[in-house]
């Protein structure tokens, strides 16, 4: 898929959220295309489980506390907010001379590993854990880091090591920093997921590290996954595209959570 019809299937995606509805004629006149070209468009996304064709259009997919999004999902949405978040996450890591980090399995965390690629070496490599094999097969060919592959048993839908022996390694461990994805950030409920294999591999990750920081797009804010990983005082930071309100951004005070805002750090 070319970057350009990658930025038009995100701006689509965007757009039947927004109004709940589009119409095929309507995305065509928008992006300057054929009503092909929108087809298509409308079949990758719901081949992505993005959203739901209709007569003449699409329609926002039903979504449960189950269900989970593929990797081609994730890396189309909101795509632009989680370079800028992976931007600021970097930033951090540099800020704080971290030595090693842990990188969750998700869309977010691997645009972080895609910023920490090239990155000029200054002292020690830094050594990067993870338990995700798109991640871990980036960061191996940058020989500025130090890249370590956690084992366990591989979840097709996200490519992630999980079970008893991923926990395991993961408590053996005490990095500067883990980075933490979550579908649902709620006022009570914390931060949740949908598998419970992956929430035990990211709770691990939360108790482990030295300091937590959760990348986390607004449109996680109130959401409540099936299975709680985190609660909320457990966090050290999240990074995100746009501050939170009301509940969440009450909750996130009282736990004591530092919210950076990506570009306004």
């Amino acid at each position: 898929m070319s970057m350009f019809a990658e930025e038009r299937q995100r701006l689509v995606a965007d757009r039947v959220a927004e109004v709940g509805r589009v119409s095929v004629t309507e995305l065509a006149e928008r992006f300057s295309v054929t009503t092909e070209t929108v087809r298509r468009d409308l079949a990758a996304l719901e081949s992505a489980g993005v959203l739901r064709r209709v007569h003449g259009g699409a329609v926002p997919a039903e979504r449960s506390a189950t269900a989970e999004a593929s990797l081609l999902e994730r890396q189309i949405q909101n795509l632009l907010e989680k370079r800028a978040i992976a931007d600021a996450a970097a930033d951090l890591i540099e800020s704080s001379r971290a030595g090693s980090v842990l990188l969750d399995a998700g869309s977010s965390t691997e645009a972080l590993a895609e910023r920490l690629m090239g990155a000029p070496l200054d002292g020690a490599p830094l050594v990067v854990v993870t338990n995700a094999l798109p991640i871990a097969d980036k960061l191996a060919a940058d020989a500025n880091l130090n890249v370590q592959l956690l084992g366990g048993r591989i979840r097709p839908l996200t490519r992630a090591a999980v079970g008893p022996a991923t926990v395991d390694a993961v408590e053996r461990l005490r990095p500067d920093l883990a980075f933490v994805g979550a579908n649902g950030l709620h006022a009570q409920f914390g931060l949740s997921t949908p598998d419970v294999e992956e929430a035990a591999v990211k709770a691990a990750f939360v108790r482990c590290a030295r300091r937590v920081v959760a990348l986390v797009d607004h449109t996680k804010f109130g959401v409540e996954a099936l299975v709680q990983f985190a609660r909320l005082d457990q966090l050290d930071a999240i990074v995100t595209d746009r501050a939170p309100e009301g509940d969440v951004a009450d909750a996130l005070a009282d736990a004591g959570v530092d919210v950076l805002e990506a570009g306004k750090q």
